[in-house]
């Protein structure tokens, strides 16, 4: 990107400057594109499809440890949640997924959940389906419209 070279006082500016001034704005522009990828659209349950610019949006990437080098039982559940660091205008959309940090065969034997999606915190249950020691994580990808 161009750099537009600052005049000192009572220097008359000239054509030359007015250019470079001129095309400087022009790259600053182009830069900042307005099109339509540019924007992330989040359809909620309290209202219909919100489109913002993506750099407005609010994503949360985060991981919550359920159980780590535990035996569980097949059939058991086990509850988890997450507090969002910051509230969100309506429910954001949220996924989970569930992370075999032991990788143990019984540790991929696992079905997560949501019970509850709020402006504040995400809740759910990870059941087990297979007996066995294991240590396993749930991968939470938080998108919604911020206050």
């Amino acid at each position: 990107m161009a750099i537009v070279r600052v005049p000192e006082r009572g220097t008359p500016l000239d054509v030359t400057y007015l250019y470079d001034l001129a095309n400087a704005i022009n790259n600053v522009s182009n830069s900042v594109s307005s099109a339509t990828y540019n924007y992330t659209t989040v359809k909620t349950r309290e209202a219909s499809d919100q489109s913002i610019k993506t750099s407005e949006s609010r994503i949360i990437a985060a991981y919550v440890d359920v159980v780590n080098n535990e035996n569980m039982l097949a059939g058991t559940t086990r509850s988890f949640s997450y507090d969002y660091p910051s509230d969100f205008r309506y429910a954001p959309i949220a996924t989970a997924s569930p992370v075999n940090t032991g990788r143990t065969a019984v540790g991929n034997d696992v079905t997560i959940v949501l019970n509850s999606i709020t402006t504040s915190r995400v809740e759910g249950e990870i059941k087990f389906a297979s007996t066995g020691t294991m240590s396993v994580s749930i991968n939470l990808i938080i998108i919604g419209i911020p206050t």
